[in-house]
């Protein structure tokens, strides 16, 4: 079965050996879920970073103390633009409020959008009017990440082939090039054969969303069935903005 705790053990131990492996986590909600994959990395060895969100469903922050407390790095996954229902000073004075906040309980010099599939606004636009770097942000990962020499693999959609279905989470302007060279997989078995074939890209952005992995089966069906209707959705919206 895809999408458990096991297997994304499986993934880690697979990459451990392999090329430059960079790993991002979205916790859009169920943030214990966050914790175990957090726990699963520290007993391997490896450092993540993870994007909360200003949302009950996300923010928890013993479960943020925690997470620090094992190594990784925490980021804010803002969303100010859609919240403020597209009003620009209200989406930046939101921004900085909730980054403040965060930094309350921890330092965070990264931040990441949250993509909102089925909002007409993208919060990254916030920054075509204001600068990030001013409040001491170092990056924002959709924005300073040089795709042409790192492959974005995303969990979107829970598939890993998801862009097909993403409004936002997908890398639109490198995407065809990487599907001419192959790098285009479905299932997390398809990744960990393509590493042992050595046939996998050796620069990798990896960004999973942990409220999808684990091995209590309850959880595991319930969010594939969830997820599944919410795909829906995504092919509805991208028919609608285009």
């Amino acid at each position: 079965m895809d999408f458990t705790l096991s297997k994304y053990k499986e993934l880690l131990t697979a990459f451990q050996s392999y090329g430059d492996v960079v790993l991002r986590h979205d916790v859009d909600k169920k943030p214990k879920n966050s914790l175990a994959t957090a726990t699963l990395e520290y007993e391997l060895g490896w450092k993540a970073t993870y994007y909360f969100r200003a949302v009950p469903d996300s923010w928890n922050e013993s479960i943020i103390l925690q997470i620090a407390a094992l190594g990784h790095s925490i980021g804010y996954h803002y969303e100010s633009l859609t919240t403020c229902h597209g009003d620009l000073e209200a989406a930046y004075e939101d921004f900085c409020r909730n980054l403040e906040r965060l930094r309350s309980l921890v330092p965070v010099n990264t931040i990441c959008m949250h993509g909102s599939p089925t909002s007409q606004w993208d919060s990254r636009d916030i920054w075509k009017h204001y600068d990030y770097h001013k409040l001491g942000v170092e990056t924002e990962s959709y924005l300073d990440t040089d795709f042409s020499k790192v492959f974005y693999l995303t969990d979107t959609g829970r598939r890993w082939d998801g862009y097909k279905v993403s409004v936002r989470d997908k890398i639109p302007e490198h995407q065809e090039q990487w599907e001419q060279r192959g790098w285009v997989y479905h299932s997390t078995d398809d990744i960990i054969q393509a590493v042992s074939k050595r046939s996998f890209p050796e620069h990798v952005l990896v960004n999973t969303h942990p409220q999808r992995w684990t091995d209590n089966m309850f959880q595991w069906f319930k969010e594939l069935t969830l997820q599944s209707a919410k795909n829906i959705v995504k092919r509805l919206a991208l028919v609608k903005r285009f």
